[in-house]
């Protein structure tokens, strides 16, 4: 069979890296200034196309492939520019607009996300749930061009900030759960919805609970099709669980003038609600150098166990690069769900080894204690690392069924109408 003209002349029409490296050099060289309003340059950046180049030309971007958009991005980053806004919303939000949102909904919202004018969150979990997220109480009812929400989300990281959040709500009750969920892009600034801090074991207090009491929703907000929201979830799903190394894209570069200052501080006051998250993954790279502080070094079955840590990293570094050829290639796969348990056995043998070579001292606390505390925090926040971004049982159903071909895990709610699901709440009416 021949080749299609039309892809044929779109092959041939396309510039070569270093004709696009040469473009974005040109461009940077005549716009780049280091003391222009990050505000104001972030919206030069995004209009240009360049802030997002894989992102299509009507919607802030140049359409380029993901090999092309790379180059473009490397020579953004090697010239000493900002880049967009790092993020859950570019993280996440964004790729899910950019492949179920509808064309007036990407205009409308990928902007906003790009300059970092909108934060995002995630409205997926419940308190009544885990991790039987399709299970969701949430419910949504039309009213006219609009939808009425109310329910109760949880473990929302960043819900105080964000102008917008990623909402799972059940819109039709009458059919089996899975089809009777709708993805909204929720506003949330807005009379019915309070965020409340949760404070954890280890101290800190990123997460939230969110109430939802009769707030609103427009009907253009819906993201792909009505009840269809599952399928949108799984593809949000799937990104998260892809970037769970490097959630929060590229950090703004190092460098004087005024563009770069105002993007770390606007970087460094959003990772705070992160700053921990090393902690919850183990924090492997302590253990050795604290195994020699402490002349435990010499232990063979110290040594034996350190060595085993440093065997799952590698392996989960193999992984995750798989991950991101996959995701470059625009095909994100299983190595997600992998490397979330790649993580999370790294986080338990890490915290096991932390233990062995501290003894009661990792329990200790504080600035005088064993690295000013980082060792007891690793303790107390490992076990979030199996749970946060789809528990580790939820990652073993995922690759026994769709990589293995396992037979799926047997449900005795998929099929019936979720009003008829008995749950520890009332369900949606």
């Amino acid at each position: 069979m021949s080749a299609d003209p039309a892809s044929t002349a779109a092959a041939v029409e396309q510039p070569s890296a270093d004709e696009v490296r040469a473009e974005v050099r040109a461009w940077f060289d005549a716009t780049w200034d280091p003391e222009r309003p990050l505000a104001e340059w972030r919206d030069l950046l995004v209009d240009s196309g360049w802030g997002c180049p894989g992102w299509p030309p009507d919607r802030y971007g140049r359409g380029l492939p993901p090999d092309l958009a790379r180059a473009a991005t490397e020579e953004l980053r090697a010239a000493g520019a900002v880049g967009p806004a790092v993020g859950v919303g570019m993280a996440l939000a964004a790729p899910t607009l950019l492949e179920h949102g509808s064309l007036e909904l990407q205009r409308r919202l990928l902007r906003g996300i790009a300059t970092g004018r909108d934060t995002w969150c995630q409205l997926f979990s419940e308190p009544s749930n885990g991790s039987d997220l399709a299970g969701l109480t949430t419910h949504a009812r039309r009213d006219g061009d609009e939808w009425i929400v109310s329910g109760q989300k949880v473990w929302t990281t960043g819900a105080h900030h964000a102008a917008y959040g990623m909402l799972l709500a059940r819109t039709d009750p009458d059919v089996p759960k899975h089809r009777g969920i709708s993805f909204f892009a929720f506003p949330m600034r807005q009379d019915g919805v309070v965020v409340r801090p949760l404070r954890q074991m280890n101290g800190r207090a990123s997460f939230n609970e969110v109430f939802l009491d009769e707030a609103r929703v427009p009907h253009e907000n819906l993201v792909g099709e009505l009840h269809g929201g599952w399928g949108v979830a799984r593809t949000t799903l799937s990104h998260e669980r892809g970037l769970a190394a490097g959630l929060f894209g590229s950090l703004p570069p190092g460098g004087g003038g005024r563009t770069r200052e105002e993007a770390a501080a606007e970087a460094a006051e959003y990772l705070k609600t992160y700053e921990w998250y090393p902690q919850r993954a183990g924090r492997a790279d302590l253990v050795a150098p604290v195994a020699q502080r402490l002349g435990r070094a010499g232990d063979p079955v110290l040594r034996q166990e350190i060595a085993a840590l440093h065997a799952l990293q590698r392996a989960a570094q193999l992984t995750a690069q798989r991950a991101g050829a996959a995701r470059k290639a625009g095909r994100p796969g299983p190595e997600g769900s992998l490397g979330k348990l790649h993580g999370s056995a790294i986080a338990r043998a890490a915290a096991a080894a932390h233990s062995h070579v501290a003894g009661a001292h990792a329990m200790l606390d504080g600035p005088d204690s064993l690295e000013g505390g980082i060792v007891a925090e690793v303790l107390v926040s490992v076990p979030g690392q199996s749970i946060a971004g789809g528990t580790d049982e939820i990652q073993h159903d995922i690759i026994g069924e769709r990589v293995l071909g396992l037979p799926k895990e047997p449900s005795v709610d998929a099929d019936i109408p979720f009003r008829d699901v008995r749950t520890n709440r009332r369900p949606a009416p």
